[in-house]
């Protein structure tokens, strides 16, 4: 870990599918963490479904490596490093731009695709999430620094996700079985990070699971749901909008399916984060409008965790 002044200020932000289309607050509180560090977020215009790494990749490697492909493309000509916030969006960039930049022979298929819509795959630029950001360029002090907030006393069960940690051999933090880099970045804001059972276990929604086999997909969550309320946590931090969607909309279908009622909070890294900062809980999400329409996110209600640890709320 390197905490600098000499770090990237400019990055091309990824939005995925699920921040834009589903919780457009994971986006709107990224982008004002980030300006906080001193980093500018800027739009990918063009930018595609990454497509996903579970789904779209099992069927045909090729049209997924050309697709993932374009989209890096994009931040090539805008000569910027990409930030992404879904793991799900970070495995297939990272994988793509990998194998691209490794097999000679892929990159001369995939850029004689490319060429019929006037793009070439030059392999420029650095796909990153932004937790590989905020740990290894910023760091947990100088988030901590930035903290007028503390969130002292909130017990957090962290979520990392599959993709986030797997395959190791292209991510940033390496074959550590149990990393702590994101639970270090949690607790710069004050809260901290509780051990529960099988915390690196799938949260059930990716690989297509939550479409195809919704029943096993909700014992998923209802296992880790269960083991966070067996720990005693106040809330869940996450650094993926499909993980926060599983566990979000989940904790009412494990209700339902189950019979099981848990009212965890699901709280996105930076809008945990913009709290901290002492950035508007309204401007990060985290506390919907009046006319909020019925059946939208968030499907659990935010609000009363930020009343609880805001002074003056």
């Amino acid at each position: 870990m390197t905490e600098s002044s000499d770090i990237t200020r400019d990055y091309d932000l990824y939005l995925g599918c699920v921040a834009p289309n589903r919780y457009p607050m994971i986006e709107a509180s990224t982008v004002q963490v980030f300006k906080k560090l001193g980093i500018n977020l800027h739009d990918m215009k063009g930018a595609s479904c990454c497509p996903a790494p579970g789904v779209f990749r099992s069927f045909d490697i090729p049209t997924w490596r050309a697709i993932a492909s374009r989209n890096i493309t994009i931040a090539e000509q805008d000569r910027r490093d990409i930030a992404v916030m879904c793991n799900g969006c970070f495995g297939t960039l990272l994988e793509a731009n990998h194998l691209m930049n490794s097999h000679p022979d892929q990159r001369t298929e995939t850029n004689a695709i490319l060429e019929k819509v006037g793009r070439q795959f030059e392999g420029t630029v650095k796909v990153r999430h932004i937790i590989d950001i905020l740990y290894n360029d910023v760091g947990p002090k100088a988030i901590s620094d930035m903290v007028i907030q503390p969130l002292r006393g909130v017990k957090a069960a962290v979520h990392y996700g599959c993709h986030l940690l797997k395959p190791s051999e292209t991510r940033p933090w390496g074959k550590d079985e149990n990393p702590t880099f994101f639970d270090d970045i949690v607790e710069a804001s004050g809260a901290e990070s509780i051990d529960y059972k099988d915390k690196f276990m799938c949260c059930g929604a990716g690989g297509g699971v939550r479409a195809a086999i919704k029943d096993v997909s909700m014992d998923f969550t209802r296992e880790k749901l269960s083991n966070m309320k067996d720990a005693g946590v106040d809330i869940i931090v996450d650094c993926c909008p499909f993980c926060h969607l599983q566990f979000d909309l989940g904790q009412v279908e494990v209700k339902a399916m189950f019979g099981e009622e848990y009212r965890f909070p699901v709280i996105y890294i930076s809008q945990l984060l913009g709290l901290a900062m002492g950035i508007s809980p309204y401007d990060l999400g985290l506390i919907a409008t009046k006319d909020k329409p019925p059946g939208t996110p968030p499907f659990i209600p935010t609000e009363p965790f930020v009343k609880k640890v805001v002074e003056g709320m």
